[in-house]
Order: C-alpha cells, then structure tokens, then sequence
C-alpha cells in the first residue's frame, strides 16, 4: 500500500480540480450543443408563462438554438422549481419563476422539496411585474382611496381573490392592510385563472393581480384600475401607490440554474436574457404586457434577492402566515 504525503496528496486534488475546470470551460465554449428547457412553474397562459414564451424566442434566436417551454403547475410554483432545482447542472435546463417560488416559499412551507438558496443560482431578473388593484365595472369603489376607507369602516365585508397564500396577490394586500388598518376576507384560489373568473363573475369586489393576467379585461372594460405598485406607460392615469406612502411589493419574473451550472454558463445566459430584453420587438412586446424590462447581472440580482427575502420573511413572520 503507497501512502500519498501531504504534498502529493495537494497535488492530486489541484490536479482533480484543474481537470474539472477545464472541462467545465470545455463544456460552457461548446454550449449549447443542444435544446434548452426552461421550466415554468405555472399553468400556461399565466404571467410568468407569457414572459417566458417571449424570452425563449429571443434567447432561441441570440443562441442559435431551440429553447422550449415546460410549464409544471402545482404547489404553488414548488413542483416546478423542485424539477428545476434537481436537474442536471448542464445549463440545459433554467426556471423562469416569479418571486413566491424563489423569495417567497421557503418561509411559508416547512417542508419544501427543494432548497431555493442552495439548490438554485440567480441568473437573470428579467422583468419586474407591477401588481394593479382592479375593482368591477359596476363597483362603488371609484378610487383607490375609496377601497381603503370602506376596508376600515367596514372591516372584514370585503372580498378579494388571490392565486393562494403565498401568492404576491394575497401578501401584497396584507402589506397594504398593516399599512392603512383596513382588513379584508381573503379567498384563496388555485392560481390566477378560477380567481379572474370568480372576478369577472361578479363574487369578488376586488383584486390585486399582476396586470399581464389581467390586461384584456382592463381592455375589454371589465375590470377598473384603481392603483399600480410602478408607472406603467399602459395606464398614465392610474395611481401609484407608492407615491401614496404603501410600501412597494416587489414582483418579477426571473431566471435561475441549478446549482453547480458552470459559472461561465451562467454568466453567458444572463448576457443572453439582458440582450433579450433590450431587443426592440421583444422590449415592446413585453412592455405592451405590462412588463417592465431590466437588466441584471447575476451578482446584482443575487443582492436583491437577498433583500427581497428579507423583506418577505418579516413580513409572514409579523403575520404568522403559514401554509401546510
């Protein structure tokens, strides 16, 4: 039996490790050498699912490449990041997810199957996603300011949807509720799409939806803006709530690689999305969803993540908000 010395045995594993090195630069000069998934937590037609089909066209195109979209609905976008987050860290494979699965979840859900700091590297935010508060074509409410006064003259007799506890949609109107003392009855939903149509059926007196889900119906005449979280160039007119002293509640969709992806990957793709989204067909069409493009590096975002977490975790804290 040779026993290795401590010299030799540091010279093996810088040898280990100058070998993996170069085959992760091997693998990120070649790639991509084949199709990119990128999975989506929610159902198709959803806000996240309209971005990523947008940003798949434009990474397909800048790549050279085909770029699909996988949408795994369920959990609250859980099921989705968990495939994401157990798959190969090939760079073939990326989750395009709005904020719950990423910030969110991880202090509402005690057993997740998944764990979203470890298992998943920031890429790219690639659009933030204003939240609108909408009220009926018929409501009595005609601002925003009306809304507020009824929730604190009469807490508890309204009622609002959301796609579920740990949806921005619920928790956005919380952060409101702490802020102004007004209190409304919560009704959960199983994503965006029973909610908008319990809405559009006249059971719900309001909303508070990211406004891609929600802008046909603005359009159509039934559904009123009364307030949006960012200036948005569709509606000029409406309020920002944050010129009004309400905390903003920061939304956006976002691209992250499994752990271990090899960080030239990472980097390439993050160049890749921020291009995307600064291509002028892309950029208006998003923008014509309601989006709001921006351009991360990965360290950027991975600071702002940390920060939304922050503010997330204190906010379900302070409100004991749990879900099993």
């Amino acid at each position: 039996m040779h026993t290795l010395t401590p010299a030799r045995h540091l010279a093996r594993l810088g040898g280990a490790l100058a070998l993996a090195l170069s085959l992760a630069a091997g693998a990120s000069d070649t790639w991509p050498a084949k199709v990119i998934t990128f999975v989506v937590p929610s159902s198709p037609g959803g806000g996240t699912d309209i971005y990523a089909r947008l940003l798949a066209e434009g990474v397909s195109r800048d790549l050279k490449q085909t770029v699909v979209v996988e949408n795994k609905p369920g959990a609250s976008g859980n099921i989705g990041a968990a495939t994401a987050a157990r798959a190969a860290p090939d760079g073939y494979t990326f989750l395009v997810s709005a904020t719950p699965a990423i910030a969110v979840n991880p202090y509402l859900y005690k057993n997740l199957p998944y764990d979203a700091e470890k298992d998943l590297v920031p890429v790219a935010r690639g659009v933030d996603a204003p939240l609108v508060y909408v009220v009926p074509p018929n409501s009595r409410f005609k601002t925003f300011d009306d809304l507020i006064a009824a929730g604190k003259r009469e807490p508890g007799k309204l009622t609002f949807g959301s796609a579920g506890h740990g949806s921005p949609t619920y928790l956005g109107v919380k952060v409101m509720e702490e802020k102004t003392g007004a209190a409304f009855t919560h009704v959960p939903y199983k994503g965006m799409a029973p909610t908008m149509q319990d809405f559009l059926g006249g059971r719900l007196d309001f909303l508070q939806s990211d406004v891609a889900s929600v802008l046909p119906h603005i359009k159509g005449g039934k559904a009123v803006p009364l307030a949006i979280s960012a200036p948005s160039p569709l509606f000029p007119k409406v309020p920002v709530w944050t010129e009004k002293g309400l905390p903003d509640v920061p939304q956006s969709f976002s691209v992250m690689a499994p752990a271990g992806t090899p960080p030239a990957i990472v980097e390439k793709m993050s160049q890749v999305v921020v291009k995307a989204m600064q291509e002028p067909s892309t950029r208006q069409k998003l923008i014509d969803q309601g989006y709001i493009p921006v351009s991360d590096t990965p360290a950027k975002f991975a600071q702002q993540l940390k920060a939304e977490r922050a503010m997330w975790k204190a906010l379900i804290e302070r409100n004991h908000i749990t879900v099993e």
